[in-house]
């Protein structure tokens, strides 16, 4: 008969797990991910900062799963009424309160487009995902006469989410450009009607 303990002993590795990811992510969130971030994150698991990297493969695979877990925490905060273009400009709003997260994922995203860089998949993933679910709603508002037709909605996605990063990215550098207002500009002039 087989030995409960290693369950035990898993159950008890995935909890540390997921309370590093939570505490990672609270710590990124304010403090940013640069500097002494990691041992401030040992500190408040209790652990020394090499024991974060028996639960991950190394930093990076950490900071995936922070930005999955940012991910989930946005899409619980914005709930179910909320869907594609509206979606988009709450995450915006939401991220200007979290500029150390925001930050990871605007260095995560530049430097992961190596099909062998830990996040690859992570990013691959969430870009098509975002633009599927703008394509929708776009082509939603484009039958119902809300949204320019001549052009199709996946390339009209893909155009949001490229002004989201953009000005994400200025907003890197000054953090008075307004990623939220910005994105809710573009999409109006993007997808308004021609004038009959």
């Amino acid at each position: 008969m087989p030995s409960s303990k290693p369950r035990g002993q898993y159950a008890k590795g995935a909890e540390r797990r997921e309370q590093i990811i939570q505490t990672a992510t609270d710590v990124f969130a304010t403090e940013g991910f640069e500097g002494t971030a990691l041992k401030r994150v040992a500190e408040l698991v209790g652990v020394r900062e090499a024991t974060l990297f028996h639960y991950f493969r190394g930093k990076q695979e950490l900071l995936t799963a922070v930005l999955a877990e940012r991910d989930r925490r946005s899409l619980a905060a914005m709930g179910a009424e909320e869907a594609g273009l509206a979606l988009m400009v709450r995450s915006a709003e939401r991220n200007r309160r979290e500029p150390g997260l925001t930050t990871l994922y605007a260095v995560a995203s530049a430097t992961a487009n190596d099909p062998g860089h830990d996040s690859h998949a992570y990013f691959k993933e969430r870009y098509a995902e975002v633009v599927d679910v703008l394509a929708a709603d776009i082509e939603r508002r484009q039958s119902a006469g809300e949204a320019r037709s001549d052009l199709p909605a996946g390339d009209l996605a893909k155009l949001v989410v490229a002004v989201s990063d953009g000005l994400q990215l200025q907003w890197l550098y000054d953090k008075d450009v307004d990623v939220a207002d910005g994105l809710r500009e573009f999409i109006d002039v993007l997808l308004k009607p021609p004038a009959a």
